[in-house]
Order: C-alpha cells, then sequence, then structure tokens
C-alpha cells in the first residue's frame, strides 16, 4: 500500500512539473508511427511497468497491433544506441513494448486513475505537438532524405568504382608478371627488348649472364639494373674491341665484370638467385624465332660448376 502510495504522489508530481516539451522527448519514431515505451509510460502514469502492462493483457482485445505491439531485438539495440537514457534495455532479457497515440488514448481509460486521464492530455497534446511539428518541417525532412539517399548513391558508386579500379590494377600487375616462359618470332625485336630489360629490372642483389656472343648492347641492357645490384658475364672470349666497349662503359657507368668461359654453349641470365634461359644471344633478340623459360635450378649450382673448372 505504501509502494502504491509512493507512486501516486511521484505521479501528481510529474503531472506538475512534466510539459509537452518533456513528452516530445520520449516519443520515438519506430515503424513509421510515432510510439511511446512502456516503461515511460508507466513512470508517467504513476505505475510500475509490470503492473502497466499486466492492466494490458486483462485488455488485449482493445489492444491490437496498430495500438501496441513489441520491438525486436534490433529494433530495442537502435534505441540503447542512439538514447543514453535507455541504456539498462541492453541487460533486459525482454523487449519493451510501444504504445501509438491510439494505445495511449486506450491505455487510460485501462488505468482508470485519475492521474492517468490527467496525464493522458499532457500525452495527447505532446503527440499532437510532434504532428504539427512534422507537417510544418515536411519539406526539410525530404530534403533531408533526398540527401542522404543521394550520399547512399554516391557512396554505393564509389564502392563500385573502386571495385572496377582494384580489378583493373590487379589485372595490370598480372599482365606484369614475367612468364615462366614462351617464344619471340621474328621481327619482335622490341618485345623481346623489353623482356629482358624488365627481368633486369627485377634484380636485387647480381645478376649474372652466361653468353658467348655480346656487345655493347648487352652492356646498355644491363645498365637498366640497380645501382647496388652487381653484374658478371661470362664469355667465351673477350676481343679487343669488347675490352675496349667495356673499359669505355665502366668508365662512366656502374662496372659490368667480364670473364672468359669457354664451357657454355647456351644462354642463361641469372636473376639473382633464378635462373632464365634464353635461347638466342642477348644481342640478336627479336632477329629470329627464340624460346626462353624459368629452369627449376638456381644460379649457385652454375656458379658453383664454373668454379669447379
Amino acid at each position: 500500500m505504501k509502494k502504491e502510495n509512493d507512486l501516486a504522489r511521484k505521479a501528481n508530481l510529474l503531472t506538475e512539473s512534466t510539459n509537452t516539451t518533456d513528452i516530445e522527448n520520449m516519443i520515438f519514431n519506430i515503424r513509421g508511427q510515432q510510439v511511446m515505451l512502456d516503461r515511460d509510460l508507466a513512470k508517467l502514469y504513476g505505475v510500475e511497468t509490470k503492473v502497466l502492462n499486466q492492466a494490458v493483457k486483462r485488455n488485449l482485445e482493445r489492444f491490437p497491433e496498430r495500438f501496441r505491439f513489441q520491438l525486436t531485438v534490433t529494433e530495442t539495440d537502435k534505441l540503447v544506441t542512439f538514447c543514453d537514457r535507455l541504456q539498462n534495455l541492453k541487460h533486459s532479457t525482454v523487449c519493451p513494448f510501444v504504445f501509438t497515440e491510439q494505445g495511449v488514448a486506450m491505455l487510460s481509460s485501462v488505468l482508470r486513475s485519475q492521474t492517468a486521464a490527467e496525464v493522458s492530455v499532457h500525452i495527447m497534446d505532446a503527440f499532437v505537438a510532434m504532428r504539427r511539428f512534422i507537417a510544418s518541417n515536411a519539406n526539410v525532412f525530404q530534403r533531408l532524405a533526398t540527401v542522404e539517399q543521394n550520399q547512399l548513391a554516391i557512396s554505393a558508386h564509389q564502392i563500385e568504382t573502386d571495385n572496377k579500379l582494384n580489378e583493373v590494377f590487379n589485372r595490370l600487375d598480372a599482365g606484369n608478371q614475367i612468364p615462366a616462359q614462351g617464344i619471340f618470332f621474328d621481327g619482335q625485336i622490341f618485345d623481346a627488348y623489353s623482356f629482358v630489360c624488365n627481368l633486369v629490372r627485377m634484380a636485387k642483389n647480381s645478376i649474372i649472364l652466361f653468353d658467348n656472343y655480346i656487345d655493347d648492347t648487352v652492356l646498355l641492357m644491363l645498365d637498366k639494373r640497380e645501382k647496388e645490384v652487381s653484374a658478371l658475364i661470362y664469355t667465351k672470349k673477350i676481343t679487343p674491341q669488347l675490352r675496349t666497349d667495356l673499359n669505355r662503359h665502366n668508365a662512366q657507368y656502374q662496372p659490368i665484370i667480364i670473364e672468359e668461359y669457354a664451357n657454355a654453349h647456351d644462354r642463361f641470365l641469372c636473376i639473382d638467385n633464378q635462373v632464365y634461359h634464353i635461347g638466342a644471344s642477348l644481342k640478336d633478340l627479336g632477329k629470329k624465332w627464340f624460346a626462353f623459360s624459368k629452369m627449376e635450378i638456381e644460379t649457385d649450382f652454375l656458379v658453383q660448376k664454373v668454379q669447379q673448372i
């Protein structure tokens, strides 16, 4: 009895102190309808939330879905996210019920108290004020909705554009990968030259070339390497002309070392520890058909063979 009197006294104080603006802050727009939470209504009416809902259960025929419905977990979480005063709902095991304007009007008749009747007047005024506010600012809300839709459309377009760009870049990257094997036909002079230059640019530490027929054009190809990358050529014979070209080259550019080695017949281009078999001398690339392939051996294997001689 004492508890009920305390709630009644609090309800009277609320009735005197609560204005329409306070109640407007308790009205939410959910599922396209203006509604109030059962706990907010119970507080205004001066009763416990459980008592309010029990009174409704005894008169369920008066509260169809358009008068009262229960929020989903998602809707409850959204309320908790955007309304700090409802943080305790986060720990509740039961989702709250909400009442539409018609439900609130019916609720006052079910509770049958003077407090409920007086508070209902304030609540009805708040609903009316909210409707007027929405109606008078309909153009503003429409513009905001349009802006939001445009932003979503721009965002979706940006995501689509980013995806397309990523696809383009991925394809470009795939196209820049050095193939493991292939054939160059006669006339593909620049393609073959570009292929070898790209291999040279890939080197991080060293380049070793086995080629019995080299000239100054080969030296120029090897100059495509990074500054910290060393270059060594094994060739069958260092002619006076090649020695002259090498000395003049090394006087101006990053040095290249050439050593004589007569036991290699094929051409091998070693990029760091990866070995490529080249079917033509580098100076003759593209003049006739030639094949190339990435081998399963490592550079160290070839170097050891050279040192054993």
